[in-house]
């Protein structure tokens, strides 16, 4: 036990056990000078000697308890100081490598885990956890962004959500935030400040209105680029859902029917290459004949996708005033007033010819982020939650 590399400039003087838990005393060897940890001078003189209890990695899968003997110098340049050692930091109560254990295990584990594996209570392992966390991100250079990604995801239950703002060109998450409104995304802009706001050329997002007041408030020379994905999905939600139910509305004298309408809500939403099964087109085929409503939606859902791969933007105003024309003339309520509304969202439509960009990476990385809150049953410190967030997508080198 004198001979443990572990504690350097330190021995063992007296070794005990109690409750299966080893208990070690260690004092200073005595060829080794002290340090003072304010100016690192060697061989000031030793002001006073104090004992520390610190707590040490299991040995053999034992608990390890430290009563070190630590000198305070009498420094004639800082006065008393505190004698530095290497594997202690100043008035921790655990030491290094204990500390950067628990860190480490809690990138594998829950908090709650971590904390029973090492006898630990929780508060203790999170700040550990927070402490390394910190210097993770420290540790990255500054972030100079040309193009961002901004989305968001469900934080807990009753539609209260976070919005995630990525590094297209490294994938880095930059900034995470509770809230979608514009108070609360305006503290990322706040933080990237207004040299870097300038440089900011493309902004892609979903249709979130708060999204693109905010970004064009901080970022007016900056394209709002609207996400295809999100797009048809609320394209479905309010025009093929809505004509769906009213066919089937108006066809219930007609079992049969209505039954085989109201269990196609899949067929008509699932693109027609991810149709497996022969059986599944034959019944999309034979729906669309007999229904002239929803084959009249589902054709123009293609042309509305149709519209993010015109190469030109010769060739996008053409596709678009088609489109425009046809949802009018079409009679069906629904998507005339889609249409409508999506008219006042042309430029971040148009965008896409210019930047080939999409929120799919940063889904993605949400996918991944509600695996970390459920492997964790839920975090109750969000900030601290969002550190974690950060350090897990550094980006790319």
């Amino acid at each position: 036990m004198r001979h443990l590399p572990f504690w350097e400039g330190f021995t063992v003087t007296g070794f005990q056990r109690h409750a299966d838990a080893l208990h070690l005393n260690l004092e200073p060897t005595p060829d080794t000078p002290p340090r003072c940890s304010g100016c690192q001078r060697v061989g000031s003189p030793v002001h006073e000697y104090r004992w520390r209890t610190l707590r040490d990695l299991p040995i053999l899968g034992h608990p390890v308890w430290l009563r070190v003997r630590l000198r305070r110098v009498h420094c004639p340049y800082c006065g008393p100081k505190q004698e530095q050692v290497r594997w202690l930091d100043r008035y921790a109560r655990l030491t290094c490598r204990l500390a950067e254990t628990v860190a480490h295990w809690c990138s594998k584990l829950p908090i709650r885990h971590a904390a029973a594996l090492f006898g630990l209570h929780r508060d203790t392992v999170r700040l550990l956890e927070r402490r390394r966390l910190a210097q993770q991100l420290s540790a990255l250079p500054e972030p100079e962004p040309r193009r961002l990604v901004m989305d968001e995801f469900a934080l807990y239950k009753g539609h209260r959500y976070a919005t995630v703002v990525m590094d297209a060109d490294t994938r880095r998450v930059l900034w995470v935030g509770e809230g979608r409104s514009r108070e609360a995304i305006r503290p990322f802009f706040t933080w990237l400040g207004p040299a870097r706001c300038a440089r900011i050329e493309a902004v892609a997002m979903d249709m979130n209105t708060a999204f693109d007041l905010e970004v064009k408030a901080h970022c007016p020379q900056a394209r709002v680029v609207y996400d295809l994905f999100h797009v048809v999905a609320k394209y479905g939600r309010e025009v093929i859902d809505r004509v769906r139910v009213d066919e089937a509305n108006r066809l219930r004298d007609d079992r049969p029917t209505r039954r085989v309408i109201k269990q196609s809500r899949w067929l008509l939403l699932r693109n027609p290459e991810n149709l497996k099964h022969a059986g599944q087109r034959i019944r999309l085929d034979e729906l669309l004949a007999a229904n002239q409503a929803l084959a009249t939606v589902y054709v123009m859902k293609a042309g509305l996708k149709a519209l993010w791969n015109a190469q030109t933007g010769w060739a996008w105003r053409r596709a678009w005033k088609d489109w425009l024309a046809q949802a009018r003339e079409s009679g069906i309520e629904s998507l005339a007033r889609f249409a409508k509304r999506l008219s006042g969202y042309w430029r971040g439509i148009l965008s896409r010819v210019r930047w080939s960009m999409h929120t799919g990476q940063l889904e993605g990385i949400n996918n991944r982020i509600k695996v970390m809150k459920r492997m964790a049953y839920g975090y109750r410190d969000s900030e601290y939650f969002f550190l974690k967030i950060k350090a897990a997508f550094p980006g790319n080198p």
